[in-house]
């Protein structure tokens, strides 16, 4: 899709086709939305979680943003979008579950590395994927032989740590209601891996 008018052509299939085959579930999704999963994903076209989860509408609470991140807890001025998402979705919908979703090829990532050799990428993404700053340089020490995948990896787990930060996630969690998962794609393969929260590798699905 490279144009506004094949956007446009786009809902028009959509009103004909997914519309109108699940008009009774557009009607009751008007109502309200009642999701069990939260997904934060990154903003790259090519994972998308609802197409990768064969998801329907109204299942998935989706947050997207760039390198899959969740900032740390954090009560001061600022503009805090993942955080707003995060408690509307824990307080409010309360789902039970909530996935860190990264991908390969990661540009969010790799702008992350670049900064480690003095490159900073961009006024904005810059400041916010220093959010991994931490995590890359504790990778890097270690001599992967992949350092941009060791790092989304690890970007995932940074994320989960992160999430049990906020006061409302950790007592979600610790009363077992709320379980937190981490998962990676893998673009070129259409694969996805699972992380194992205990020893946090990534195993294929």
């Amino acid at each position: 899709m490279k144009t506004i008018e094949e956007l446009i052509e786009g809902y028009k299939s959509f009103r004909a086709g997914a519309y109108k085959e699940q008009v009774q579930l557009y009607r009751e999704l008007g109502e309200g939305q009642d999701p069990d999963i939260m997904i934060i994903g990154c903003a790259d076209s090519r994972a998308e979680p609802a197409e990768i989860f064969n998801a329907a509408p109204g299942q998935l609470f989706i947050v997207r943003n760039v390198a899959n991140l969740v900032p740390p807890f954090d009560t001061s001025g600022g503009l805090h979008g993942v955080s707003a998402a995060l408690e509307f979705a824990v307080t409010a919908l309360k789902v039970k579950h909530i996935v860190i979703m990264g991908h390969g090829g990661c540009g969010g990532v790799g702008a992350c590395l670049s900064a480690a050799e003095d490159k900073p990428v961009g006024r904005f993404i810059a400041p916010w994927v220093q959010l991994l700053d931490e995590t890359r340089d504790r990778v890097l020490a270690g001599n992967p032989a992949d350092p941009q995948t060791a790092v989304e990896h690890a970007g995932v787990g940074a994320s989960l740590e992160n999430l049990m930060t906020f006061p409302f996630v950790k007592e979600a969690v610790e009363a077992g209601s709320l379980q937190l998962h981490g998962a990676w794609f893998a673009i070129a393969l259409g694969e996805l891996k699972w992380r194992d929260n205990a020893t946090g590798a990534f195993e294929n699905i």
